[in-house]
């Protein structure tokens, strides 16, 4: 029986609805404000091949790249009922060491029907550093490895190998309610889709999957065709790995024939010593995000939104690293970087419809600041976020500021959570004037955080656009480039130090690139 568009999206809002529903307990009953208060967790559901049948609207390097690697883990074994793996490994279906995955199998009628899987950012993952986001030049610097590994047998939890992981870490009880909240989340998910299973029965569930794959391939199919076809190529660098490399450069052939696109990274800079390398995965995380920002907004996110693309990319170069290289802000800044790219790259295809200049906004602040701090000894804590900046502006509109964009989409820690759990002070937290690039419309504006520490810590920044500017498009100006400082002094983009009681450090971040040119002079000048 032939099922039509209102089913189909009746089934994706059911789906999507599943997701939404896990990180809402995930993000309830975890214990630490990481996951807890910045939302940083994702949540999807898989066929039983490993392609993606829905997810929620959680951050977008975790989705993609769960997307791109599912099948793999998905096929590594013989799945038994009451299964949940666990991982991380960067190169084995993870992302970064601090992302832990949890995957459950599904059954109904004997069988596996589907998969249920979360992601989420832990801020201690038993790096050598606080906060597990360190300026590595190894993997094993970063922290534990999990290999994929079962969690949980025949529904059991194997208490044994958890404990394993929990004794390598700072606050084992805070890493266990998150661990905990992992699980009940996917436990959550499981029984979500068999109810659904029960109440549409087994052959049409099957069926829906079938005809919600292909309407979303026809969809995305219908989106790139409204692309010119052509080779647009673009580049564009990152300020540095923190261990000796600089500007090092991304570049993307960008491929566009009828409805399909193929996205070379040919010319990207090899792997570095430092921690900006992606696997690929990632990589493709970034790449199927811009182009579904220009699907329509009803296209469901499943495999078939994913069609249609081909990524390729050398390997051992930054965009398609190998072991054992360090991985740690590949998955957050080379991420951002490589969106910059691709949109870049596709400014350059005036759409077949419309008479809009770009179709494409100016860059956004392109890095998400990575703040990792803590302490060791007697009283030992880890403190992760990320911090908003200022989004491009478009050919119709000014950019958003203070705001998480493109590979992420968590919150900020809020301050009274920030100070009633860490020996941490905001001395200011405000927009930062004047950061977005001016044009005829301008670029959102970045943020300023002040951080006062009431005991001695160690802080890693892991930050980029500290020395190549978001760029603005047609004739807009630039944003401006990111600041950290602690006490006056400025502070490299990618840096470890020690600040001691009474010491301040300051983050600005970037502001985005203006769009189109500005006929009030005064307007448009440098700042």
């Amino acid at each position: 029986m032939p099922v039509n568009s209102v089913e189909l999206g009746l089934f994706a809002s059911r789906i999507t609805a599943i997701c939404e529903e896990m990180g809402a307990l995930l993000g309830r009953v975890a214990f630490s404000p990481n996951i807890r208060d910045r939302l940083d967790y994702s949540c999807a559901l898989f066929n039983r091949d490993g392609k993606l049948l829905g997810q929620a609207t959680h951050i977008p390097v975790h989705l993609g790249s769960m997307a791109f690697a599912m099948k793999g883990l998905v096929d590594s074994r013989q799945w038994q009922a009451g299964d949940m793996m666990i991982l991380n490994d960067p190169f084995r279906g993870g992302t970064h060491l601090p992302d832990v995955t949890l995957l459950s199998p599904v059954f109904a009628g004997g069988a596996v029907v589907g998969f249920c899987a979360n992601r989420a950012h832990h801020a201690d993952i038993g790096a050598d550093a606080p906060g597990s986001m360190p300026v590595s030049q190894t993997l094993a610097q970063e922290g534990i490895l999990i290999a994929p590994t079962l969690l949980m047998r025949n529904g059991q939890l194997d208490e044994h190998f958890l404990q394993s992981i929990l004794e390598r870490l700072t606050s084992p009880d805070t890493s266990r309610g998150d661990f905990n909240a992992q699980v009940a989340a996917n436990l959550l998910g499981v029984k979500r889709l068999l109810e659904l299973i029960d109440k549409c029965g087994i052959e049409d569930f099957e069926q829906q999957q079938v005809g919600l794959q292909a309407w979303a391939e026809s969809l995305v199919r219908q989106s790139l065709t409204a692309i010119p076809d052509g080779h647009y190529p673009f580049e564009d660098y990152l300020d540095s790995d923190g261990c000796g490399n600089t500007d090092i450069p991304i570049a993307a052939m960008v491929s566009v024939n009828g409805d399909r696109v193929d996205v070379d990274f040919s010319g990207t800079a090899e792997q570095v010593a430092g921690n900006l390398n992606c696997p690929m995965p990632v990589t493709a995380a970034a790449v199927f995000y811009v182009f579904r920002c220009l699907m329509p907004s009803h296209t469901p996110a499943c495999h078939g939104a994913l069609q249609g693309i081909s990524i390729s990319a050398p390997q051992g170069s930054l965009v398609n690293a190998e072991p054992p290289a360090a991985v740690a802000a590949g998955n957050v800044e080379t991420s951002s970087r490589i969106v910059d790219v691709i949109c870049g790259a596709l400014a350059k295809a005036k759409p077949k419809t419309g008479t809009v200049e770009s179709w494409i906004p100016a860059a956004s602040q392109g890095s998400m600041n990575n703040l990792a701090m803590g302490a060791r000894g007697r009283r030992a804590w880890d403190y992760y976020e990320t911090l908003a900046g200022g989004m491009g502006a478009s050919h119709d509109s000014n950019g958003c500021s203070g705001r998480h964009s493109h590979m992420t989409n968590t919150l900020n820690t809020p301050v009274e959570v920030l100070e009633l759990n860490y020996p941490l002070r905001i001395g200011q937290y405000s927009i930062r004037r004047g950061s977005g690039g001016a044009g005829a419309f301008r670029g959102g504006d970045g943020v300023v955080r002040a951080y006062r520490f009431l005991e001695d810590a160690e802080v890693s920044l892991l930050s980029e656009r500290r020395v190549h500017p978001p760029w603005g498009l047609a004739g807009g100006r630039p944003g401006k480039c990111g600041r950290n400082e602690l006490e006056g002094r400025e502070l490299p983009g990618k840096t470890r130090f020690f600040a001691t009681a009474g010491q301040t450090l300051t983050i600005e971040t970037p502001g985005g690139g203006g769009y189109g040119r500005s006929l009030n002079k005064s307007y448009t000048r440098d700042r």
